[in-house]
C-alpha cells in the first residue's frame, strides 16, 4: 500500500459517534506500524465525502483514501474517486456495514488486521440516474418497498435502534398496498413492488440475497418481487433468509447491465443507494466499467475467481 494516504471519517458513524478517539487512535497505530503513512480528514456534514476525497487526490496528490463510516458515509466518498486511480479501501463503523461483511472484514480490529495485505484490484460500479443528476453505487441500488423503508427511518431512530430502526420501519408499513413499477430488463417489462440492482451477495449486512455476484462482476444481479400486499413481501423476505430464493413464486432473478425503472401507475415509488435515500421514479441504472481501485483481501479476490470458475 501507498505511503501517502487519507483516513476520512464520519465522526456521526454509529461506532466513532460512541467511541471515536478510541477508534482512530487505534486505526493510526496501526497503519503507523503497517509503514502506512496517513492523516485523519474528518466529513463536515453530510454529502461532503465525496468533495473532500476528490479535493484530496487532486489537490494533494493522495493515492490512497480508506474511510471509516456507515455505507452512506462509503458511498459519498467512492463517488468522488470514480475515475481515480486512487485506491479505496473501508472501516465499518456504522449500521449495517454491508461491503466490509461483503468482504468478510466485518469488525473494525478485523478490518484493521486486513490492512497491510489488502490489494487493490480495478472494478466496475453501478450507476443510477434520474431526472436529478445521477449517483454511483458500490453495493447496491433499490427501488420500492425497501426504498420507503430507509425513506420511512430518521437518523435519531437509526442511531437508538441500528439495525432493529429498519425492521421498526418495515413493519409499520403492514396493511398498505404497495406501490407498483415497470421495470424493463434485457428486453422484458415486469410489473413489481420491489427492484433490487445488487453488485453485493449480502442485503443489510446479513441475509444472502444475490449468491452468485461478486463485486468484481461485469453486470448486476437483479431481484425483483411481485405483489401489491405488504404480507407478500414478508414472505419473499422469507424466501430469502431460508434460502430459496430461486423456487420462490412471483420473484425473478436475473443479470443485466441496463435497467429503465418507472411508475406504473403514477404514484411515487422511492430509491435508495447504498442504504440511503436518493429520491424518486423515475431512472436507469447501468453498470459503469472501469471505475475504481478497490482495496480488498485476496481472500476475497480469490472468491471471485471460485465463482467465475
Amino acid at each position: 500500500m501507498t505511503q501517502n494516504a487519507r483516513l476520512i471519517y464520519n465522526p456521526e458513524a454509529g461506532a466513532l459517534r460512541r467511541h471515536g478517539q478510541r477508534l482512530l487512535d487505534l486505526a493510526m497505530e496501526q497503519l503507523r506500524q503497517a509503514g502506512i503513512r496517513a492523516e485523519l480528514v474528518a466529513t463536515t456534514g453530510p454529502q461532503t465525502g465525496g468533495a473532500i476525497a476528490r479535493d484530496l487526490v487532486d489537490r494533494e496528490g493522495v493515492d490512497t483514501i480508506l474511510v471509516a463510516g456507515g455505507d452512506g458515509t462509503i458511498n459519498e466518498v467512492m463517488n468522488g474517486l470514480v475515475h481515480t486511480n486512487a485506491a479505496f479501501g473501508v472501516l465499518p463503523a456504522g449500521t449495517a456495514n454491508v461491503l466490509a461483511n461483503e468482504m468478510r472484514i466485518g469488525t473494525w480490529r478485523k478490518a484493521l488486521a486486513a490492512i497491510p495485505h489488502l490489494r487493490a484490484v480495478r472494478i466496475p460500479v453501478g450507476r443510477l440516474a434520474t431526472g436529478d443528476g445521477e449517483r454511483y453505487f458500490l453495493m447496491m441500488a433499490g427501488a420500492g418497498f425497501d426504498a420507503r423503508m430507509v425513506h420511512a427511518v430518521s437518523q435519531g431512530m437509526k442511531r437508538r435502534l441500528g439495525k432493529l430502526a429498519y425492521w421498526v420501519a418495515g413493519f409499520s408499513q403492514i396493511g398498505r398496498n404497495l406501490e407498483q413499477m415497470l421495470v424493463t430488463v434485457n428486453g422484458s417489462t415486469y410489473q413489481v413492488s420491489f427492484c433490487l440492482a445488487s453488485r453485493v451477495r449480502n442485503y443489510g449486512g446479513d441475509i444472502n440475497i444475490a449468491p452468485s455476484i461478486h463485486i468484481t462482476d461485469e453486470d448486476i444481479e437483479v431481484i425483483l418481487f411481485e405483489g401489491r400486499l405488504t404480507a407478500t413481501y414478508l414472505a419473499h423476505l422469507f424466501s430469502i433468509v431460508s434460502g430459496r430464493l430461486d423456487a420462490a413464486d412471483r420473484i425473478t432473478v436475473l443479470r443485466a447491465r441496463h435497467l429503465d425503472l418507472r411508475s406504473a401507475g403514477g404514484e411515487p415509488v422511492h430509491l435508495q443507494v447504498d442504504g440511503e435515500h436518493v429520491g424518486l421514479l423515475p431512472a436507469t441504472i447501468t453498470v459503469e466499467p472501469d471505475a475504481l481501485n478497490l482495496l480488498a483481501p485476496p481472500g476475497y479476490l480469490q472468491g471471485a475467481r471460485q465463482l467465475a470458475a
